[in-house]
């Protein structure tokens, strides 16, 4: 009976991974930040949202203790918002003229685009409830 069991959990794990890949952050690259967000180089001195959904980007690094608290709050609401919202993930470390377009001096700092009018910045590892109250309030508020 016990190889049954253990058979059953690794079949259960393996599901669990593929639907965690599916909804999964995307961690973006300068390339990838302007065809998705904004085009800071075709469009410098205005602000010019490139997406289709409202977005939360995550200015974080990898030594960063906060944002490994803050990690997964926003994977649950990536998870919970999917198809509503899109979150991603730029590594300050790796991108670090994307950094200092907005400002980033200390991480976490999130950047929060509406679909219409100019992004937002948070910094700090807010609690889950905080997030979902700002992408409740505006990023998905009916205006």
């Amino acid at each position: 009976m016990l190889p049954a069991l253990v058979t059953f959990g690794s079949n259960e794990g393996v599901s669990d991974k593929t639907t965690e890949n599916k909804t999964k952050i995307m961690e973006l690259t300068k390339d990838e930040f302007i065809k998705r967000v904004y085009n800071y180089e075709a469009n410098p001195n205005e602000w010019i949202f490139e997406g289709d959904k409202p977005s939360v980007v995550d200015f974080h690094a990898t030594w960063c203790a906060p944002c490994k608290m803050l990690a997964p709050s926003l994977e649950e609401l990536n998870q919970e918002y999917n198809g509503q919202i899109n979150i991603y993930k730029v590594d300050v470390d790796k991108s670090p003229e994307l950094a200092a377009i907005f400002g980033v001096r200390s991480v976490p700092t999130l950047l929060w685009i509406p679909m219409k009018g100019k992004p937002s910045i948070t910094q700090g590892a807010l609690p889950k409830s905080q997030l979902e109250s700002i992408i409740k309030n505006t990023l998905l508020k009916n205006d």
